[in-house]
């Protein structure tokens, strides 16, 4: 099977398109890259057909490389047949390859090795073939130094053939599919654990049973964190007279005395090899579904959240609320920068109310603040009624922001370099503010894991957690584009072709040499060769550039065509840009050149309708329930409006005002069936929800949209 082929399994594409974007990703060109502007080399191939010929072309090589392994191990103990060697050859199933090399593993010493060792294996070829009737005589030429009685010879023997039928493809591969199909995952308490406060919140799970194909991932996840802790012990297994009566059907084929040790041979390998591995291998293959499956939601959740909607370049004025140590307030230009931090004191115990409102009411002057951003953490909605009480001499919005993972940025080395001379309170506040103006600049700083929309997170594969992640971040910064003179590190390093290495250099520049003046300055960048250049230009921005189209989508190769079109109509560039009376009269088929053919030019006539677009909506102030403070506030049967904060397989939480969220379940979204949470409800989303149920001991409120 050729790359294209395996490809084409997954991806349904001519093969030259996926040709193209193998060779275009082997160049090292990027995804966002590839799926905008060489649309007509892929034949409009997107981002998730690209992601998909990426990750299959890894597999393969993969497959291809353990193939290669397998081969060379097998012909080094000069057992490589020529059947056994086509069948490795036409294999492309990672399972099926170790199946075949399971008789040539080199692993430790097992008992039917020493049975070879000691001169049975004879014995137990004479065994399978079942055709004599006395094998205690036969077994009695095979005593010897080391094997002194009969049973001695029989039971090696037995190992040698209990090896055997764990090694039977057919009846591995049989019985694969049926633990995959039919396996049951059983759970037991611990006893020892079963009071301690800890095991509460796995409970449920104390004495579960669940097949093992239809356990959703949540579950699965949250079963092995709890054996993991100690709570629970679980296993997962198949009716175990069916598979031995399976076995039998298959291996025996005499009632004799050979057919009778064959039987008590096959117990053997079921119990000690054949059930052990196969349940292994059906929980891995499980986890590894459920790691996909939540590493999923977790990309889905943080892209949306990564493209939430931003307030634009406004002053801003941050507060993290607090009690006791007060509420730290900071003042935030247009762009982002510190120009004031002061701690007032609104809540008890000091309740030092008058002078915190002359505070805020003269820095909002002061500094021509234009918008109020409050974190959603501990008193929160206080702060919020406080500030509404204050009488500005202008109208000011006043929004409540998601300050998850605020901390986390706070205490970095990344803040510490922003903020030197400033603690970590001040650095909490000052990115309250900038999430308000732009969540995307602001949530790259912060690790992924610690934002808080997934779901067990920290129990999957964080390899593969990591990789997609950096993918998502990577896609929704280009997707949106940056200004390359007021991005952080941060966000250069997210950009198609630049890294974190390059993002230093090109703000070491910036402060050596002042903004950049357009994009083909990047060019003098230290280290930016040709390639960085070619996969990054697209994706920056340049405010108020000589060249407009250097603060648009359109890529420096495309500028030439632009020109072109400009001269054709007789006007410049600038009063082509933003025409859309002229940008109607073009006729693309005109300008198709070498690798921009007709896809890209008409998105290059979509950029010049609305240059430097800005995919995501414009921030909208929320207002919660004025009656509801905290978790006693709750009444069974309230209506609330709230916002969505986070989306899990098993339904989504909702904030409505309160430190805790509370939990919509799949089944009270909507009337009827729901198969996907996101199809019903999206992160940041407004919804009208009522009160089922409050645990206020446990924290736990539970709400429906089913009202």
């Amino acid at each position: 099977m050729t790359l294209i082929e395996f490809i084409q399994q997954a991806v349904t594409a001519q093969e030259k398109n996926i040709s193209q974007a193998i060779a275009l990703l082997s160049e090292g060109c990027t995804i966002p890259f590839i799926a905008r502007y060489r649309k007509d080399s892929t034949g409009n191939l997107d981002e998730v057909e690209l992601e998909k010929i990426a990750k299959y072309s890894e597999l393969y090589d993969n497959i291809v490389k353990r193939k290669e392994s397998v081969l060379k191990s097998i012909e080094e103990q000069g057992k490589l047949t020529t059947d056994l060697q086509q069948k490795i050859a036409n294999s492309f199933d990672l399972v099926e390859i170790e199946d075949l090399y399971l008789p040539y593993k080199k692993t430790r010493k097992t008992k039917a090795d020493t049975a070879r060792e000691n001169g049975l294996e004879p014995l137990a070829k004479v065994i399978m073939a079942q055709n004599v009737q006395d094998i205690e005589s036969i077994a009695a030429k095979y005593l010897n130094d080391k094997v002194s009685s009969l049973e001695e010879a029989i039971q090696g023997a037995s190992d040698i053939i209990a090896e055997w039928i764990n090694e039977n493809m057919f009846v591995r591969k049989t019985l694969r599919r049926n633990f995959q199909r039919n396996g049951l995952i059983t759970t037991k308490v611990v006893k020892a654990k079963k009071e301690e406060e800890g095991a509460q919140k796995f409970e449920q799970y104390f004495d579960w049973s669940e097949p093992v194909f239809r356990i959703p991932a949540h579950r699965l996840l949250a079963i092995m964190r709890a054996e993991k802790e100690g709570y629970i012990k679980f296993s997962v297994a198949i009716e175990k007279d069916e598979a031995l009566q399976f076995i039998e059907n298959t291996v025996v084929k005499s009632k004799n005395d050979c057919g009778k040790i064959i039987i008590k041979a096959i117990a053997d390998s079921y119990k000690r090899l054949l059930e052990p591995a196969l349940a292994n291998e059906t929980l891995v293959e499980a986890k590894e579904k459920a790691d996909l499956n939540s590493i999923q939601v977790f990309a889905d959740n943080l892209t949306q959240l990564l493209l939430g909607s931003p307030l634009g370049e406004k002053r801003i004025l941050a507060i993290d609320p607090g009690y006791k140590s007060g509420c730290k307030v900071v003042c935030l230009d247009e762009y982002g920068n510190l120009l004031y931090n002061e701690t007032i004191f609104p809540h008890a115990p000091q309740k030092d109310t008058t002078m915190a409102m002359k505070k805020i009411r003269s820095m909002v002057n002061a500094y021509n603040v234009e918008a109020i951003a409050i974190g959603n953490g501990t008193a929160s909605r206080e702060t919020e009624f406080f500030i509404k009480k204050i009488a500005f001499d202008k109208p000011i919005q006043v929004f409540i922001v998601n300050e998850a993972g605020a901390s986390v940025y706070s205490a970095s080395k990344l803040a510490r370099e922003e903020f030197p001379n400033f603690d970590v309170t001040v650095r909490g506040a000052v990115s309250i503010g900038r999430r308000l103006s732009d969540p995307l600049a602001e949530l790259v700083k912060i690790d992924p894991k610690s934002i808080g929309v997934g779901q067990y997170q920290h129990d999957v594969d964080q390899t593969l957690l990591k990789k997609e992640l950096d993918y998502v971040v990577m896609k929704c910064v280009n997707s949106v584009g940056i200004n390359l003179n007021t991005a952080s590190k941060s966000l250069l390093s997210y950009v198609s072709g630049i890294g974190e290495k390059l993002a230093e250099n090109i703000i070491q520049y910036r402060l050596e040499n002042g903004a950049f003046e357009s994009r083909s300055e990047l060019k003098k960048v230290p280290r930016l060769g040709d390639k960085a250049f070619q996969q990054a230009a697209a994706f920056v921005r340049i405010k108020n550039a000589k060249n407009p189209l250097d603060d648009s989508a359109v890529h420096p190769e495309a500028y030439s065509i632009v020109e072109k079109i400009a001269r054709d109509l007789k006007v410049s560039v600038k009063e082509l840009v933003s025409n859309a009376e002229l940008i109607a009269k073009i006729d693309v088929k005109k300008y198709i050149d070498g690798e921009i053919g007709v896809l890209t030019l008409e998105d290059i006539l979509k950029e010049l309708e609305k240059p430097g677009l800005d995919p995501r909506k414009s921030a909208k102030i929320f207002e919660f329930d004025p009656n509801v403070k905290q978790i006693t506030d709750l009444k069974i049967g309230q209506v609330l409006p709230g916002i969505v904060n986070n989306i899990t397989n098993f339904g989504c939480f909702v904030d409505v005002g309160i430190k805790e969220s509370g939990l919509v379940h799949i089944s009270q979204l909507k009337e009827g069936f729901v198969s996907d949470v996101n199809e019903v409800v999206k992160l940041h989303q407004h919804v009208q929800v009522k009160v089922v149920d409050v645990d206020e001991q446990k924290k736990r409120i539970q709400l429906s949209m089913i009202l």
